[in-house]
């Protein structure tokens, strides 16, 4: 072996043992020319055999930086454990963050749990056998305790960083997370219907998923700090087995009994997200509700699924590829020794057809 590729050899496992410590700038030529007892043409070509691994980037009048990838390319995958690629908001999702993790030389896999811990004991088992450098996360019913926290902690101890999507384990301390605003998102919906003139209000969210007791947390604050009452009895839940009936079976029972049970007398609902929007205003229109003549729909995500309907629907939406940019972007920091902290994405109103203002 050369002694350049031995240099490279050397300064390939410095940088591993720098990127854990957070440093990922390498000294300068002459630095590592005295460091090393080489000669600064040594250096230039253990330099450029890095860079051309991908191992480090030149910055001009800068310096060499480590890239956070590895000289093995299976350690350059990220799982993503997420609850279905094909799905909802996933595929756009996915697109965002495999776009942006690859323009950085790295590989997406995706693992679907259908937000079954089984299936996500499961996945999490197969990866133990080989941990991963980072992981991304999006918990299977993360409002209630999750039976797979020993697997997580395992992974942990492995060196695996666990970066959480749209929410987390309160049971697993320190962990960052990416989500949406999802208490200011409730606020802000409630506070746009209440400015439309409505006051009798109603809810319904999932309560298995933690984004569901946050969104209902910020409409009912709304609602309290401007002095209208959300009565109880207006607010429904469903869990993650409705979600489920009713994508496989279009079974809508649980929507039609929150409409006759709970729905009688209000002018405006908050629903969960596009998808039990879109349902529920199906199950209005056979019940003869009109939207919004008679009540006004808005909801959370601007999926295809607002404009599906025959009357789109107000919803809530992010800055395009915010999501799954900032997903990357903090994997991508970790990795190369970058401390990252969790993150709450801003929503923004997109009007459309489904709300006006109270008619008496």
């Amino acid at each position: 072996m050369s002694k350049y590729e031995l240099l490279a050899a050397k300064l390939t496992e410095k940088i591993t043992e720098n990127l854990e410590i957070g440093i990922y700038k390498l000294p300068t030529e002459a630095e590592l020319s005295r460091q090393y007892k080489v000669s600064r043409q040594t250096v230039r070509s253990a330099l450029a055999l890095l860079h051309a691994r991908g191992i480090i980037v030149s910055r001009q009048g800068s310096g060499s930086y480590a890239t956070g990838l590895s000289e093995d390319n299976t350690r350059n995958v990220i799982p993503i454990l997420i609850a279905n690629h094909q799905e909802y908001i996933y595929p756009h999702l996915l697109t965002d963050i495999r776009n942006a993790l690859s323009a950085q030389g790295y590989q997406l896999q995706v693992y679907d749990t259908c937000n079954n811990t089984t299936r996500e004991r499961e996945h999490l088992l197969t990866l133990l056998t080989n941990p991963p450098r980072g992981m991304i996360v999006e918990g299977c019913k993360s409002a209630l305790p999750n039976p797979n926290l020993d697997l997580y902690e395992k992974l942990r101890a492995a060196g695996c960083f666990l970066l959480f999507l749209h929410n987390s384990y309160a049971a697993l301390p320190d962990t960052v997370c990416v989500k949406d605003d999802n208490y200011y998102g409730g606020y802000l919906l409630a506070e746009h219907l209440v400015s439309l003139g409505h006051t009798r209000i109603a809810g319904f969210f999932k309560m298995d998923d933690l984004q569901g007791p946050e969104r209902y947390f910020g409409v009912a604050s709304c609602l309290r700090d401007l002095e209208i009452v959300l009565e109880d009895s207006h607010v429904g839940w469903f869990t993650s087995l409705d979600v489920e009936t009713l994508e496989s079976r279009q079974d809508t029972r649980f929507l039609t009994t929150f409409i006759q049970e709970q729905l009688q007398d209000c002018t405006a609902i908050v629903c969960y997200n596009d998808e039990i929007a879109y349902w529920l205003m199906k199950e209005l229109s056979y019940a003869g509700r009109q939207v919004p003549q008679e009540i006004s729909v808005v909801c959370f995500d601007n999926s295809y699924l607002s404009d599906l309907s025959r009357i789109r629907i107000t919803t809530l939406t992010h800055k395009p590829h915010e999501m799954g940019d900032c997903v990357a972007e903090c994997m991508i920091q970790k990795l190369k020794g970058i401390p990252v902290v969790s993150q709450e994405i801003p929503w923004q109103l997109v009007r459309k057809e489904s709300d006006a203002p109270y008619q008496p």
